[in-house]
C-alpha cells in the first residue's frame, strides 16, 4: 500500500494512503474524541463533528472521521480553537440527550458520556425543548429509547450492511428527527429479526437487550428448580467483561461464577448441539435418499429463522425441522433429565445464557411448547450474565476453574463447540454425516474449507461416491445470495449453513461491547481481529476434547438407547422439531 508523510502536532508520520485523519491519528499514537465505529465501517457522515481537528490550508475545522489523509497534510488535534469546537459538539448532542445515566444499560460503556469526559463537555450549557422520545418496548428481545438516540446512524448501517435491510431509518424532519422503522412503528410490527446487530453499535443506549434477570430472580425466591445452560460462544467472550484479552476462553470461571450464582444444575449447551447434529444429519440423510427438499438449510438461528419467516416463505421447506440446540435441551432437560431425577417438570424453570438477543424471542415461539411447558423459560445475554456477576460481588478473576455438571446429560463433543462460529454447525454435520455413510472417520477432522470469515463459502465431500455440495453463509445480505439462487431454481448444494450475525454467534448481538476506547489493553486494531480471536478460542477447546465427533459423545448415545430410540424417530420428532411459518405481513 502506498504510504503518505504527514505531520500531527508538528510531528512527522509515515501512514497509509487512504487513511481518514481519525484512523491515521489512532496509529500514530493520538487519540482523537469521535463517536465513529470506524473500522466497522458503519457510520460516518462526519454529523456528530465531535472530531474536529484543524488541517493547515483547509477552510475551517474538518471532521477527522471522513477527512482523508494527503502528502504533506499538518493537523493539529490540541489547538484551543479545536478543542473548543469539539466541546461544544458534545455540549449540543447533551443537551437533547436523556441523562439518566445511573439506569442505563450502557452504563460504564457510554461512549457519549466517553466523549464528554475527554472534551471536558458540561451537560447544561444548552438548555431547552428535547425531542419527544419514543419508548419501544413490544418486542421480547429489543428495547429502543430515542430520548438517548445521538442520530449518529450506526444502526441505521449496521443493519443495511449485515443484513442488506433498512428496518430502522431517519423518521421526521428537523428538530423531531428520530431513528425508528417505517413511521415510528415498533420494531415488532416491523421486518425486523431481532438479531440485536443495531445493540452492538449503539453508542449510548437507545437500543438495548430486553432484560430478563428479574425473571431468574422471582425463579430463585419462588423456589423453582432453576438450571442453566451456556452457548458456546459465550466462554469466547465473558472474560472481556472482567479486563481479560479478546479471545480468552473462560469455560473454567464461567462455570464456576453460575454456581454461586445459585443455580441447581450448570449445563453445557454444547451437549445439545451434539445431539442437534445426530438429528440434522439424520435428517439430511434422509432427505437425500428419499427425495425430500434440497438444499436443506440449517435451523439454528433465531435471526435466521425470523428473515426466512418474513422474507421468503416459500422455501421454508428447505429449512431443518430440528430446534436449535438450547431449546432442544430444554425439552430434554424436563422430560428426560426431569423424569430420572424425580423432579415434577412444572417446577423446573430453565434458563439459556445466549450470545444472542433474537434467542429471548425464540423461546416465546408457539411452536418450542412441549407438553403445555416452554422449552426455556428465560434467556439471558452474555453482558446479563457479566451484570449478575458483578451484582453479586463475585470475583471473577480469582475464580477456580470447574466443570459442567454431565451425570446424565451435559457432556460434550470437540463438534459441538465450533457451533458458535459461522461454519461450525456444517464442519459439526460432516464430521457425522461422513460417518453415517461410510462407516468410518473422516481422515481430516477438520473441514478448512468451511472456516474463515467469507461472506459465502463452499466445499464438496465425497460420500462413499455421493458428491455432496454444501455452502455457508452469514450474515443475510450474503444467505440472500444463496436464497435466490435456491427460488430461481439454480442451486447447486444439498446442505446450506445460515447464521443471521455476521461471523456466527461470536459476533451476536448479546456479546460483549467491543470498543478500542474501553479496551486500552488491546491492539489497536482489535475492530477487525476480535472475531477470528474469538473463533480461535473455540476452535482451540476442539482441538482440545478427546472426542471431537458428536455421534461419539456416550450420553447422547446412551439417550437414544434409553429414552429417543433413534435420531429423528417419532420421540424425537415430538421433542426436538419444530415448524415455521410465513409472516407475509412483515415482507420488505
Amino acid at each position: 500500500m502506498a504510504k503518505v508523510n504527514i505531520k500531527i502536532e508538528g510531528f512527522p508520520y509515515e501512514v497509509d494512503e487512504g487513511l481518514t485523519i481519525l484512523e491515521a491519528a489512532k496509529r500514530c499514537g493520538y487519540e482523537i474524541p469521535s463517536l465513529c465505529t470506524y473500522n466497522h465501517g458503519e457510520c460516518s457522515q462526519g454529523s456528530c463533528r465531535v472530531c474536529l481537528v484543524e488541517v493547515k490550508g483547509a477552510r475551517g475545522l474538518v471532521a477527522a472521521c471522513v477527512y482523508p489523509v494527503s502528502e504533506g497534510m499538518e493537523i493539529t488535534i490540541s489547538s484551543p480553537k479545536a478543542a473548543a469546537a469539539r466541546r461544544a459538539s458534545v455540549e449540543l448532542l447533551l443537551s437533547n440527550h436523556s441523562m439518566k445515566c445511573q439506569q442505563c444499560d450502557k452504563n460504564g460503556h457510554c461512549e457519549l458520556l466517553y466523549a464528554a469526559q475527554i472534551t471536558g463537555a458540561r451537560e447544561d450549557m444548552f438548555e431547552g425543548a428535547k425531542t419527544p422520545a419514543t419508548v419501544d418496548q413490544l418486542t421480547p428481545s429489543i428495547i429502543r429509547d430515542t430520548s438517548k438516540c445521538i442520530l449518529c446512524g450506526r444502526c441505521v448501517e449496521r443493519c443495511k450492511n449485515a443484513h442488506g435491510k433498512g428496518v430502522l431509518g431517519f423518521e421526521k424532519r428537523g428538530f423531531n428527527t428520530i431513528v425508528a422503522p417505517a413511521e415510528n412503528r415498533s420494531l415488532a410490527n416491523s421486518p425486523c429479526i431481532l438479531c440485536g446487530q443495531c445493540v452492538s453499535v449503539c453508542p449510548t443506549g437507545a437500543l438495548t437487550e430486553k432484560s430478563e434477570i428479574s425473571k431468574v430472580d422471582e425463579a430463585m425466591a419462588a423456589g423453582k428448580y432453576v438450571v442453566v445452560q451456556t452457548a458456546p460462544a459465550v466462554r469466547a467472550a465473558l472474560g472481556e467483561e472482567f479486563g481479560m484479552k479478546i479471545g480468552t476462553a473462560v469455560t473454567g470461571k464461567m462455570v464456576a461464577a453460575l454456581r454461586r450464582l445459585g443455580f441447581k444444575k450448570v449445563f453445557d449447551t454444547n451437549y445439545a448441539a451434539d445431539l442437534t447434529i445426530m438429528e440434522e444429519a439424520t435428517e439430511l440423510l434422509g432427505r437425500m435418499k428419499n427425495g425430500g427438499v434440497l438444499p436443506m438449510i440449517t435451523s439454528c438461528s433465531p435471526g435466521w429463522i425470523n428473515y426466512a419467516e418474513i422474507n421468503y416463505g416459500d422455501l421454508l421447506p428447505h429449512l431443518s425441522s430440528c430446534k436449535s440446540p438450547h431449546e432442544m435441551f430444554g425439552a430434554i432437560l424436563k422430560s428426560y433429565y426431569a423424569e430420572a431425577n424425580g423432579i415434577d417438570p412444572k417446577d423446573m424453570f430453565v434458563v439459556s445464557v445466549m450470545p444472542c438477543t433474537a434467542k429471548k424471542g425464540e423461546k416465546e415461539r408457539d411452536q418450542l411448547v412441549t407438553n403445555g411447558l416452554r422449552d426455556v423459560d428465560a434467556v439471558l445475554t452474555t453482558r446479563e450474565l457479566a451484570k449478575l456477576i458483578k451484582r453479586s460481588g463475585i470475583n471473577f478473576n480469582k475464580l477456580p476453574d470447574e466443570a459442567f455438571d454431565n451425570d446424565i446429560v451435559g457432556d460434550y463433543t470437540g463438534a459441538a463447540v465450533i457451533f458458535g462460529v459461522t461454519g461450525g454447525v456444517m464442519e459439526a454435520a460432516l464430521r457425522t454425516a461422513y460417518f453415517a455413510v461410510t462407516g468410518k472417520e473422516h481422515d481430516l477432522i477438520k473441514f478448512e474449507a468451511v472456516r474463515g470469515f467469507d461472506g459465502i463459502k463452499e466445499a464438496e465431500l465425497d460420500l462413499n461416491g455421493t458428491k455432496v455440495c454444501v455452502a455457508v453463509a452469514h450474515g443475510m445480505k450474503n444467505a440472500k445470495v444463496l436464497l435466490d439462487d435456491i427460488r430461481a431454481g439454480k442451486s447447486k448444494y444439498q446442505f446450506i449453513e445460515i447464521m443471521g450475525c455476521p461471523g456466527g454467534c461470536i459476533a451476536g448481538g448479546g456479546q460483549p461491547f467491543v470498543k478500542p476506547q474501553f479496551l486500552p489493553n488491546e491492539d489497536i486494531d482489535i475492530l477487525d481481529t476480535y472475531k477470528e480471536k474469538r473463533a480461535a478460542a473455540l476452535y482451540s477447546e476442539d482441538e482440545k476434547q478427546a472426542v471431537r465427533q458428536s455421534h461419539n459423545n456416550p450420553q447422547i448415545k446412551e439417550l437414544y438407547e434409553k429414552f429417543l430410540g433413534e435420531p429423528n424417530s417419532h420421540k424425537a420428532h415430538e421433542l426436538l422439531h419444530t415448524s415455521y411459518a410465513a409472516r407475509e405481513a412483515f415482507k420488505d
